[in-house]
């Protein structure tokens, strides 16, 4: 990739003549779509970032939340996809090393990963490659640095053949005196680089990740994928530590995209400030590194802060305790953002026309058309045994029991619920954390998708007794260029919105990932959230207990599009209706109070596979349930919003429960054994009959 003439005609305009050969690759890395949003940043205005609880929203490394007045969250999410498809270990570790760093430039400590996953069909080698090496790469890096991965999301889809997605977000925990942002403060504070030494892997990522992936791109694209170091990084998160606790550090950011002159020209941008580099001082691990190699490497495991001139001794004295390179590579000034090699001026730009003067994208878009309905003749012990076991709704327990989802001694619900619970006393509550999207709900209706994305994220968080406080998104989409695919992204931006803002959930920020496209095409439009939420008080599970009585609360949406069972039966439908945004906010209110009620026992949200996985997850080798619906749609829509409630006392619910609607589903028995009825058919599997069925990962990858 290289700047094209209209950009570097704005350069030269700006510049008033030819950019050197460093500040060309500059523009390039920095105006790219991965890092200036060209197309993207127009639609972002819909979201609404506000609220009492939000203390920075979006455009900061993560953004910050406030639990109470003394104890803050982090959250942030991005996306390791085309090096994650290059190289799937290193991809993906180095995308967790990345976002945790965006943690640290906040003076937060990492408390939680989730990682949102999503690969090609399963039955394909290739997806199962990938697959295997990206959770090997998740795993190894996270495990290593002490930092659970608690939620998240694996999805499959013919669509992600050519492009995989790796989206993974991190939580993290500070007392409201160790804020720190990624504005740089004052003219004479110094630049102080502490991390790793500077190499030439990850060269070009930035724009690396605003093509679309040639055939050839496992291996003429190698050397843009970075190398992560674990063992540094957890080095550089106590490192970070010890620096805030002794409040040394001004700002700070981390050098993930477009290397030290993405970070370093963000960071003085953003305070309205410029900078004088030596490039030369910067601590490289490679000979003969040219400036705009060391202006944008990618090496892992590096911070850039800015400190004041008599706490630099001090912070270089730290790094050196945890083992780390630092060194002093020039300072905030006034005036441009100027770096130097071997002596000579090789950028001398204006920091904010190189941080935030791209033009923005305007581009033509196609809306997607509804589909009509034309549903096949269902069999039912056929349909359930499909859904049940298709790698879309299966059990994920082979992703997950790989991660260390302990460490740190905070995790109170573990993978495997609608939603993870941590433990956070320094505020007196929990923290619930979920995250995913539905390809399949994005392909069928992009807005309405995108929208039942949002609910459903928001209900997973309800149906363990927690309020949602705020989100963050990763919008991944093909080629903008293309009509339709950019129409899509538009319907997903919007969708996202409109039911965000109707539940009252900021959208404080996130990530945006386009250009995944490959000869296979492109992707499906891809929304993910990670959602955090407050649980105050009980917080039941999904297993049932076999002490009460089955109903489902919530509205229907009665359809099947984007379903599990039409893409085993075939056929077409429209996506289910969900619910007015008023509807669908008192649906959320009403499933948290359902919850934290004494007579509830176990909870379990109705979306992917719809009513039928849901019951299968819920039965245990103790206790079954015995179930009768009117018909297939109620038993496999996906319409989010719903969830099974076991109860013990039906009065208490439906007084709960008020105008969301409540249907009786049956009740639990003691025979292990889920029994349903579907218009006069029926069907019957025992619970070790459905841990076989659900247990396809495991079975085909061990």
């Amino acid at each position: 990739m290289t700047l094209s003439d209209a950009d570097r005609d704005l350069v030269v305009a700006e510049l008033g003549r030819d950019p050197t050969p460093a500040e060309e690759i500059l523009f390039e890395n920095l105006w790219s779509e991965h890092c200036a949003y060209r197309s993207s940043r127009p639609l972002l205005s819909a979201f609404d970032s506000e609220g009492d609880q939000v203390v920075i929203g979006p455009g900061d490394d993560a953004a910050v939340v406030a639990l109470d007045d003394d104890t803050y969250i982090t959250l942030g999410i991005e996306s390791h996809n085309h090096p994650s498809y290059v190289d799937p270990y290193d991809g993906a570790a180095t995308g967790v090393g990345g976002i945790v760093r965006d943690t640290l430039s906040m003076g937060a400590y990492p408390i939680a990963l989730a990682d949102c996953l999503y690969f090609g069909d399963f039955d394909r080698e290739h997806s199962r490659y990938l697959l295997d090496g990206v959770v090997e790469g998740i795993a190894d890096y996270g495990n290593a640095i002490g930092v659970p991965t608690v939620t998240g999301s694996t999805s499959f889809h013919e669509n992600y053949e050519g492009n995989p997605l790796v989206n993974v977000a991190c939580v993290g925990l500070l007392s409201a005196d160790r804020l720190v942002t990624a504005e740089a403060q004052k003219a004479g504070n110094k630049l102080v680089l502490v991390g790793s030494s500077t190499g030439r892997d990850g060269l070009g990522g930035a724009s690396f990740a605003s093509e679309d992936l040639a055939e050839d791109a496992e291996t003429e694209d190698r050397p843009a994928v970075q190398v992560g170091d674990p063992y540094t990084e957890k080095l550089l998160i106590e490192c970070n530590e010890a620096l805030i606790d002794e409040d040394l550090v001004e700002s700070a950011r981390d050098l993930g995209a477009a290397g030290l002159g993405g970070a370093s020209s963000e960071l003085v941008a953003k305070g309205g400030f410029g900078a004088e580099i030596d490039l030369e001082k910067v601590h490289q691990r490679e000979p003969n590194m040219n400036a705009f190699e060391i202006l944008l490497s990618e090496s892992q495991e590096r911070m850039c802060y800015e400190v004041t001139p008599e706490n630099v001794e001090r912070v270089q004295e730290l790094a050196a305790r945890f083992d780390l390179g630092s060194a002093v590579i020039g300072e905030v000034a006034e005036g441009n953002y100027v770096c130097t090699f071997d002596g000579e001026p090789v950028v001398d730009v204006p920091p904010e026309f190189l941080a935030e003067g791209a033009p923005m994208n305007d581009l033509d878009s196609v809306e997607p058309e509804s589909a009509a309905r034309d549903l096949p003749a269902f069999d039912l012990s056929e349909a359930f045994e499909a859904v049940v076991s298709d790698p879309n709704t299966a059990s994920k327990r082979w992703v997950y029991r790989q991660y260390d989802h302990e460490v740190g001694l905070r995790t109170a619900r573990r993978p495997g619920d609608d939603a993870a619970l941590l433990d956070v006393p320094e505020a007196d509550t929990k923290l619930a954390f979920t995250g995913g999207a539905d390809p399949n709900w994005t392909t069928a209706a992009p807005y309405d998708g995108a929208r039942a994305v949002a609910f459903e994220n928001a209900t997973n968080l309800a149906a363990k007794g927690a309020s949602p406080l705020a989100t963050v998104d990763c919008l991944n989409g093909g080629n903008p260029e293309k009509p339709d695919v950019y129409g899509g992204f538009k319907g997903i931006v919007d969708g996202l919105a409109d039911m965000c803002r109707a539940l009252s959930v900021p959208v404080v920020g996130g990530n945006v990932s386009l250009y995944n496209d490959s000869v296979s095409g492109p992707i499906p439009p891809t929304p993910t959230l990670a959602m955090v939420g407050k649980a105050d008080g009980s917080s039941p599970g999904l297993s049932l207990s076999g002490e009460g009585d089955l109903f489902l609360v919530g509205h229907s949406g009665g359809a099947l599009g984007g379903s599990a069972v039409l893409e085993h039966a075939g056929g077409s439908d429209a996506f289910p209706a969900l619910p007015e945004d008023a509807d669908a906010a008192t649906a959320v209110e009403t499933i948290q109070a359902v919850a934290a009620d004494d007579a509830t026992v176990a909870v379990h949200d109705v979306s992917h596979g719809g009513l039928a996985v849901a019951l299968a997850e819920m039965v245990t080798d103790e206790v079954g349930a015995d179930v009768s619906v009117d018909d297939y749609v109620s038993l496999f829509e996906e319409t989010p919003g719903r969830v099974v409630v076991e109860t013990t006392d039906e009065a208490a619910l439906r007084d709960l429960v008020g105008d969301v609607p409540v249907v009786e589903l049956g009740t639990t028995t003691d025979d292990a054994t889920l029994s349903v009825a579907v218009d006069g058919d029926e069907a019957a599997y025992d619970a070790a009959d459905i841990a076989d069925l659900r247990d396809v990962l495991a079975r085909e990858l061990d």
